[in-house]
Order: C-alpha cells, then structure tokens, then sequence
C-alpha cells in the first residue's frame, strides 16, 4: 500500500491541489517525492495513483505506493501519494537551469523519452490530457520521465458519460484547436501538446508568449488559423517535426508512434556516435586518422634511446607531398589562366612530369647517381631556376640597401649609418 516509516523533507513544487515534497525512506534511507492533498481534495491524486499502478513504462515516473496521515498542526487528514524521485526536477527548471533553452541534441534526446511514455499510454487507452514542461520529469542522468496524471482520462470517454471527465483539461496556451473549441480530447491533442513543449524547450518559454490572458489564449488557439510559432534556430529535421505535431487539423497530425519514426527523434539514440567536426579545412586528415573506438591505435616500440623516441614523434615515415586525397581542395581553378570581372587572375597548374620534360626540373638519385629513369630519384631545383633566385634575392639586397641610404640622407645621420 505504502512505504512505512518516512520523514517528509523540504518542499519542491505545488500545484492548485497538492504540494510535492522531497522524503526519505527511515530504514532503507531511499530517497523518493510524496505528493500530498488535503483527503477531501485528493481524486485527482487517487485517479493518478490507480492509473500509475496499471502501467509500466521507464518512461513514465513510477509509484511507489501510497497513504493517509493525520496532521496535527491542522487537524485534518492527507492523501500522500509516493512517486520515483527526478534530482533535476521538472523540465521547466530543467531549461531554466540550462541557460534558458535546450541545444538541439538535448530537445531531440527528451523528444524522444516523453513520446515514448505518450505511445506507451495511447497503447493503453489513456490520454494524459496536460502535456507540458511542468509535468515532464528530469532525472540526474538527463532522461525525461512524463509525470502527473491527475488530468489523464480514458480515450473514448464522452463529456456526458462521467462528471469528472466533463470539464475543459489542460493548460490553455498548450491545448489544442480542437480541445479548445470543446470538441472533444484524443491522443492528437496530446501530440499537439508534445509540439508545444517541444517549442518550450528550444525558447525557454510557452508558446503563444505575447497572450497574457488565459481566455484570450483560448479563443486565439480556438478560432484563428494561426499555429505556435517555431523557432528559426531549430535544426530542418526539428522544423519538419513540428509541422507534423501542430497541423491545426487533429486528422493531419502525426501519431506518437508515427513520430517516433521521424529523424528528429529516431537519431537521438546515436548520438554518441557523431564525430566531432574539424575546426578547419586544414585538420581534417588528422581526425581521419584516429581510429574508431574498436581499432586500436598503431603503438611504437619501446626504447631507451631520447634520440629514437624523438625520431618516432617527428615522424614514423617519410611524409609524401603529392596531390593525393590527404588534401583538402579550398580553392581550384580548371583553366590554367581565368578572367575574372576585368581584374586578371592568372593561375599556373603544375605538371611534375611535363616539367622534367621541358628541363624545369632536373632529377638524380644521390646514391646511384643516375638521371630522372631512376625510380628513387628525388627532384632537385634546375640550374636556371636557381640563378632566378639568386637575381631575385640580389635584387632585393639592393634595394634595401637604396632604402637605407635614402632614409640616413634624409635624417642628416648618413655618418652615423
């Protein structure tokens, strides 16, 4: 029935009827939260715990059971219903915490645990009819749990068949067109719901923000043809996603199963395996080259020697600069001059063979001494190019020289310099 011998902690949250406390099992020294209700006030605390109790989903919190206390203070009896404690608490603060908005692998990850606890309540004819931040759960390992089921009702269950199923449920900037025009609640209502939490976690507030008054947000989401509005920074996948839960037409939406199928939220189990992109274009061969988690990495002999451990970290081969898929292309030219928008750009491709054609670039290997049919040879500059350089280098010694003598003139220090 219970869990007896508890001593109530600190208060955590309240809502219109009950107030959720933190509590601690006596014997055991488990940790769990106790939602309490004046007895005379506590259906909607019963009809949770009944419901509670015939499922069982991890993504669903879980009841530990329930019972009755007498206050002495106040004289009056209360109904405490034992739920699995979330260390983060509800969403809401959850996002708070975060900065005021979730990243997207964060919305994904959550997207994905409360449609799981909707299908698993859909499945079993129960529509939980106040989706939102408040009532979804985050435990300390991040996973999100779908909480207070003292709105649920059956799915099917018609206004004028039961009083307690008669009234308008929900939160009005999270109810749907239909709910909100009284047409009546099914499982797309819920989905509708699921969108605007999903809005929520990506704003760090409820949709519909600039409507203040409850009844106006009602009359808004009833009778217009406008739907919550999504936020840019959202990711395509998530965008598509919240066109398949906000389709003002209940008959358009997605179910929860149909969504757990949507990229959106059928990748978040893999998260774990993105790789984490280069910074630049010029280190990407490099994050090629770590392996995979299961291969494992080439490991250099041991030795004693500073000088060989020093030639192993330099480098374990000799490095191959030719134009292979190592590179990375940042900018090419097909032709090898282009015109350009009146400003000429002229580019030079160069051809290592043709050039030891036209005598560019001679070849010899320094240890047989032979030409470039030599398959070791090793390219050496020609000595045309050379004496280019060296008019080239000349060139500028000169003109430094010039500089030099002009400024001492100038500055009357040329006995000086």
């Amino acid at each position: 029935m219970g869990i007896s011998g508890w001593r109530r902690g600190k208060l955590i949250g309240r809502g219109s009827s009950s107030a959720v406390y933190i509590a601690t099992h006596l014997s055991t020294g488990q940790v769990f939260s106790v939602k309490s209700a004046l007895a005379a006030h506590s259906a909607s605390l019963q009809r949770e715990q009944s419901l509670l109790s015939s499922l069982d989903s991890p993504y669903l919190v879980a009841c530990l059971g329930f019972d009755i206390s007498w206050d002495s203070p106040s004289s009056s009896l209360y109904y405490n219903l034992f739920l699995e404690y979330a260390a983060e608490g509800s969403l809401s603060d959850y996002v708070a915490k975060k900065g005021g908005r979730l990243n997207d692998l964060a919305i994904r990850s959550i997207t994905c645990d409360i449609l799981r606890g909707l299908a698993h309540l859909h499945s079993r004819g129960i529509l939980h009819c106040d989706v939102k931040g408040r009532n979804v759960l985050i435990t300390s390992e991040g996973h999100a749990l779908l909480a207070d089921l003292g709105s649920a009702i059956p799915i099917g269950k018609r206004n004028s068949d039961d009083e307690p199923y008669c009234r308008l449920r929900g939160t009005p900037v999270f109810m749907a067109p239909e709910v909100a025009r009284g047409q009546g609640q099914g499982p797309p209502a819920d989905v509708w719901a699921l969108g605007c939490t999903v809005i929520e976690m990506a704003t760090g507030h409820a949709p519909w923000p600039d409507v203040v008054d409850p009844l106006a947000a009602v009359h808004r989401i009833a009778f217009s043809q406008e739907v919550p509005e999504i936020p840019n920074w959202l990711s395509c996948e998530g965008k598509d996603f919240l066109t398949k839960c906000l389709a003002r037409d209940p008959r358009e939406r997605w179910t929860a199963e149909q969504l757990l199928q949507h990229v959106f939220v059928n990748s978040s189990s893999s998260i774990a395996k993105l790789e984490v992109s280069p910074k630049s274009t010029l280190n990407q061969a490099f994050w090629e080259s770590v392996p995979d988690g299961d291969e494992e990495a080439d490991e250099c002999p041991a030795t004693d020697k500073p000088s060989e451990r020093i030639d192993q970290l330099i480098c374990s081969s000799i490095p191959d600069w030719t134009w292979d898929n190592i590179w990375v292309t940042i900018r090419s030219n097909d032709g090898d001059e282009t015109q350009r928008t009146g400003a000429e750009t002229i580019s030079h491709s160069f051809d290592n063979d043709s050039a030891y054609e036209k005598g560019l670039v001679t070849s010899h290997c320094n240890s047989c001494k032979s030409e470039s049919s030599c398959s070791c040879r090793v390219d050496s500059v020609s000595e045309q190019h050379k004496r280019e350089i060296q008019i080239e280098i000349w060139y500028w010694l000169f003109f430094l020289a010039i500089n030099r003598l002009v400024s001492c003139l100038v500055f009357n220090r040329a006995a000086v310099c």
